[in-house]
């Protein structure tokens, strides 16, 4: 396989006139596609960029994150993709991490990219009218950088319940082998098929299942840089989606928002991912559309996708299927044994689609992944007497917000360096829509006196929209076990803030 571009440049051969890309108004077929991200390898060439060098990406679903992405590994580099909502002192986290010398940002969010960047002593470029200018005037690479199968293609941050985010390496084998699989096994997609790209591909199922899915199969990828239930039913009425990809939220809410008139026969298959796919949703959805969903997981580090519920075999509602070609699962106890039955134990996952390992981490690579490559998911789950797993619960303590990962360390080590914070403890709040909202416990200092809405303006200034508490309640003090670790159990959420989320 070697470089994951390659996949590009036959698509850009095979079909050059046909649909790769649509957002809105503007389309792009295989061959503008392949052109542009050709010059964008000349453009980071001229900038001094080498094959193996870290180049930041924080844009939404638009074109130019895809022209951008295939210009990146066409050039040898490595893509740090990254939300465009994050702040500066994330941003700078990230690219400093990474040691990235680059970023490219969508224009909305120009400020606290380039405030990041800067902290970070990174170049920041806007995906604006000035750089397409300039990626139209520049020469075409003549053919992408050579790369090792498991050379790293992808750093994808991510985080378990403590410590700093850490950047899973994702190769360029791992991540074709995993969509080609689930073009070839799961959605069935060939060349006439179209796929919607609600899904951010800065998130590895979007980019995994969407962009590099689509490419594979030659497909047509419509974007939808910010869902919208109404948006996205014109889109699939207007473009004849085949194949959708989203988050149980998203099938909520397209549900909701379904009217009378709105025509979705072109759907052929939906998958689902990121949280939970309740059974009523299944059920609702699938009257609504006459379209099957089928659930799977999997995390960043497994490229992502691990297990589904395949279209060839029984689906399972409340499971995520079983294990994809080539990657084994396993349920095991505190003494990594594997358990029995319908046992809870921790997921363990083996296969081509485990990263390399977390970027200049070996301790902790090496605590996630055993000398026999079995990777530790940190989640509970099950196996049935038919092979078929279920998520009993994620990591213990991460908040699944509409599918969007929060991990509350992250959110309560900036709670606690407001000047009137004792203690704090972020949890998740149930909540209709959302599945989860971000909660916070907090204990202030004695004599210290701040209000809830100003702390939490406080966090919201600081961290990505999603991430902050829109929940706080003040305690006298946390609850704390024997060693007095805050025990977050034991933590009354009042009737209150339930009421409100």
């Amino acid at each position: 396989m070697a470089n994951l571009s390659l996949n590009l440049v036959e698509a850009a051969a095979s079909r050059p006139e046909h649909t790769a890309l649509k957002c809105g108004d503007a389309t792009y077929s295989y061959a503008e596609f392949d052109q542009a991200a050709a010059k964008v390898a000349t453009l980071l060439a001229d900038r001094g960029i080498e094959p193996g060098d870290r180049v930041g990406l924080m844009l939404p679903n638009v074109p130019e994150f895809a022209i951008l992405f295939y210009g990146i590994l066409r050039a040898g580099a490595v893509a740090v993709p990254m939300n465009p909502l994050l702040k500066s002192r994330e941003i700078a986290y990230y690219l400093s991490n990474t040691t990235a010398s680059l970023l490219f940002a969508v224009p909305a969010f120009a400020d606290e990219a380039k405030a990041g960047a800067e902290a970070a002593g990174a170049a920041c470029v806007l995906a604006d009218a000035e750089l397409t200018a300039a990626i139209g005037a520049a020469a075409a690479q003549s053919e992408p950088v050579a790369r090792d199968d498991f050379d790293t293609a992808v750093i994808l941050h991510t985080s378990g319940t403590t410590g700093k985010p850490k950047g899973a390496e994702l190769t360029h084998i791992g991540l074709h082998r995993n969509a080609e699989i689930c073009v070839r096994t799961l959605f069935g997609a060939e060349s006439d098929d179209v796929m919607m790209g609600c899904l951010p591909l800065f998130h590895v199922f979007g980019l995994t299942c969407g962009l590099n899915a689509s490419v594979i199969a030659q497909a047509s990828l419509t974007l939808i840089p910010r869902f919208e239930p109404i948006s996205v039913l014109e889109a699939i009425a207007a473009d004849k989606v085949t194949i959708f990809l989203g988050v149980p939220t998203m099938y909520s809410a397209l549900v909701a928002a379904r009217r009378p008139g709105d025509d979705a026969s072109s759907l052929r298959v939906c998958a689902s991912g990121g949280a939970a796919l309740p059974a009523q949703v299944i059920v609702d959805f699938e009257a609504a559309f006459d379209a099957a969903i089928l659930e799977g997981y999997g995390l960043s580090e497994t490229s992502p996708v691990a297990c589904f519920n395949h279209p060839d075999r029984p689906r399972k509602p409340g499971t995520i299927g079983t294990p994809i070609e080539g990657v084994e699962m396993r349920i095991v106890d505190a003494e990594g044994n594997e358990t029995g039955v319908d046992e809870p134990g921790e997921v363990q996952i083996k296969g081509h689609n485990i990263m390399k390992g977390y970027w200049n981490l070996p301790e902790a690579t090496a605590e996630a992944i055993d000398a026999d490559g079995w990777f530790s998911s940190g989640d509970v789950g099950a196996k049935d007497a038919d092979g078929y797993y279920r998520i009993v619960d994620r990591t213990k303590d991460m908040i699944i917000r509409g599918g969007m990962n929060v991990y509350p360390r992250e959110v309560e080590e900036v709670l606690y360096e407001h000047p009137a914070v004792a203690a704090a403890a972020v949890i998740g709040i149930p909540h209709e829509s959302l599945g989860e909202d971000i909660g916070a416990a907090v204990e202030l200092k004695a004599g210290v006196e701040v209000t809830v809405d100003e702390l939490r303006e406080y966090v919201k200034e600081r961290v990505a929209a999603y991430k902050y508490p829109r929940q706080i309640w003040f305690l006298d003090a946390l609850p704390t076990g024997a060693t007095g670790k805050i025990q977050k159990r034991d933590i009354t959420v009042p009737t209150a803030a339930t009421r409100e989320a």
